[in-house]
């Protein structure tokens, strides 16, 4: 789990939002006609548009910062670690500061709409203004069906997340950070009582998780609370080994770190671990409430209303039903099979297109051992994909991320519940490098045939480009260059892999088959997951679909499975975006024919931010048109 994953609950609802200006009192945005009347103007307009320019960013500034003040987490997320009292606090994660939270924001509408001029920004700030309106408008969408959502999943939820918070991003470079840990150990009992109480009440109201899900949460949660202090095992609980770690790393005498180390325990044993147990005992009753029932959105509360909701939520786009994803999944899915029966063909295999997905899920020559030197082996062919990429990158991007990007192996505290492999951003100030994390648990759910596809999806030209420019974006607004969408983020994602086939790699006929793999992957998710949210599949049937459709491994399949199952929506936002961005090229290269530069087009995309998919269209026309006018 990412940290855009983490920050995405109630609690990040203020650093992601906290300049977003409004639409106008019927909700509608600026019209195209609007958006271009800067570039009409005469230069004394044009200066005085500079100056509106300049007025509005210093306003988001000075919201932004009000906000972050306000967001414990978020400081620590950006690196911010000079308020020693913020560093040892959490978010406040009830509903009544969600609301607040949205109040704030109807407030920031208003003044918006009341104190500044849209017709007399810059082009750039225009687009900042409407980027911030959808962000408004679909977080007063989302919070219709906050309650909707569930808090402790197999797959995220607080028990996983704010330990990995602590350990991966809390630094303790001082005996002042040790004790702002101390003290976050102190916050996380309350803090996770809370998350508990909002589930019971979610529970309570008809929100359960599915079956499967309880067994591994509360394994997760119980793990969080295994070994020193909560008991004599012999070994520290991961908690107290990260803390121990950093302490003594620290160069202050050996009585101050047993001090530390003393308290840091306590609070463990007095904070923590009775919050842990009052949630394993929680998700046992809930366990029992869910009744062996592996169900999708329908059967919710609002069920059809909710999913709906998420569909635009990942989409950022009103115009695709449930039923019209299903079906582009489908013939999606048909038209890569085809691509596949050609690389068969290539490579000399005789037998049926299922007999091939046999082949590559279960043949040693796909696999590395499930080793030490497996495992070193595969994060070092993946750090070389990437290299010998990004000496090519500099023909199809005109600009590139300043960021360093690492390949790393998921470490044993979180490796249970983490996906098969992610992206996680660096800090703003370029201290703590990106990271390309692989889940090497078991060496049988990483064909080598997949290596360039994860490789390119998650780092290079993917995630790492995408996450990386916008947060080094200059004079932009800092919700902008913050703010994630998935349908933009992984639709660039997954474009990243096919765009790595144009740039002259998978040149091994198995890699491309890996690519065509991974894509026929999110193609089957646009009917997997329409199919169990809204045409009420099983669980059973979901996964014999990815079966039949996709050669991944059965492991990864059930896995993937039930993460759509307590995620609704999420899942096609992939497929979505790579069809959104590859459209928008053809329309730029038949429209450009010569005179269409592949830097410019990318620089289009990824130079604004995580934007919706409705409003990167509307950068892609303004690009294709100016470039059309000279």
């Amino acid at each position: 789990m990412s940290i855009r994953e983490i920050l995405a609950g109630a609690s990040a609802l203020a650093l992601l939002t906290a300049c977003s200006p409004a639409t106008d009192e019927t909700g509608t945005p600026p019209t195209a006609q609007q958006s271009s009347a800067s570039s009409t103007e005469t230069a004394p307009e044009a200066a005085r548009e500079q100056t509106e320019t300049e007025r509005l960013f210093a306003w988001f500034q000075s919201e932004f910062e009000q906000e972050i003040a306000r967001s414990p987490l978020g400081q620590t997320y950006l690196g911010m670690v000079t308020d020693m009292e913020a560093y040892g606090q959490w978010d406040d994660a009830s509903e009544a500061e969600v609301r607040a939270n949205l109040q704030r924001e109807a407030d920031r509408i208003r003044y918006m709409n009341e104190n500044f001029d849209f017709d007399a920004l810059t082009q750039e700030a225009q687009v900042s203004w409407r980027f911030a309106e959808f962000i408004a408008a679909n977080n007063r969408q989302q919070a219709e069906f906050w309650d909707h959502g569930l808090i402790f999943t197999q797959f995220f939820g607080p028990h996983s997340q704010m330990p990995t918070i602590l350990i991966g991003y809390h630094r303790v470079d001082s005996v002042e950070h040790a004790e702002a840990y101390i003290s976050r150990l102190n916050g996380l009992g309350p803090l996770m009582r809370t998350y508990t109480a909002q589930a019971d009440e979610r529970a309570q109201n008809g929100v359960v998780p599915p079956a499967f899900a309880f067994p591994v949460i509360i394994a997760t949660a119980q793990g969080m609370i295994t070994g020193a202090p909560f008991d004599d095992s012999g070994e520290d609980s991961p908690l107290m080994a990260d803390f121990r770690n950093k302490v003594e790393a620290l160069e202050i005498s050996d009585e101050e770190k047993q001090d530390l180390l003393t308290r840091g325990a306590a609070a463990l044993t007095d904070s923590v671990g009775p919050a842990y147990t009052d949630l394993i005992a929680t998700m046992q009753r809930h366990e029992e409430l869910a009744g062996g029932a592996n169900n999708g959105a329908w059967a919710l509360p609002e069920g059809a209303a909710y999913y709906e909701s998420q569909l635009r939520n990942y989409t950022t786009r009103t115009d695709m039903t449930a039923e019209q994803i299903h079906e582009i999944g489908l013939a999606e899915v048909e038209r890569i099979h085809g691509e596949m029966r050609d690389i068969m063909t290539q490579v000399g295999f005789e037998g049926s297109l299922q007999d091939f997905f046999e082949f590559v899920r279960t043949d040693d020559q796909f696999y590395y051992p499930d080793t030490d030197e497996g495992r070193q082996r595969y994060l070092d062919e993946s750090a070389q994909m990437i290299d010998e990429l990004m000496v090519v990158a500099p023909q199809y991007f005109g600009q590139l991320p300043r960021g360093q990007m690492d390949v790393r192996a998921v470490e044993p505290y979180r490796i249970e519940t983490a996906t098969g492999a992610f992206y996680e951003q660096g800090s703003l100030d370029g201290t703590r490098p990106g990271a390309y994390y692989v889940n090497l648990a078991n060496m049988r759910d990483n064909p080598t045939y997949l290596m360039q596809s994860l490789a390119f999806h998650e780092g290079a030209p993917g995630h790492h480009f995408q996450v990386a420019l916008s947060q080094e974006l200059e004079n932009t607004p800092m919700f902008q260059r913050l703010a994630w969408y998935s349908a933009y983020g992984e639709g660039w994602a997954l474009y990243a892999e096919n765009l790595g086939k144009e740039m002259g790699f998978f040149t091994d006929p198995y890699q491309d088959f890996g690519r065509l793999s991974y894509e026929v992957f999110r193609a089957a998710r646009l009917v997997v997951d329409t199919g169990i949210h809204h045409y009420q599949w099983s669980e059973e049937q979901a996964n014999e679909y990815m079966l039949e459709a996709t050669p991944m491994p059965a492991g990864d399949i059930a896995n993937e499975v039930r993460r759509y199952i307590v995620w609704p929506g999420q899942a096609v936002s992939y497929k979505v975006g790579m069809l959104t961005i590859l459209e928008l090229r053809g329309r730029a290269q038949e429209a450009l024919g010569d005179d269409f530069d592949w830097g410019e087009f990318h620089d289009v995309v990824l130079t604004n931010g995580s934007v919706p998919l409705s409003l990167l269209e509307e950068l892609v026309e303004t690009y294709i048109a100016e470039k059309q006018a000279g």
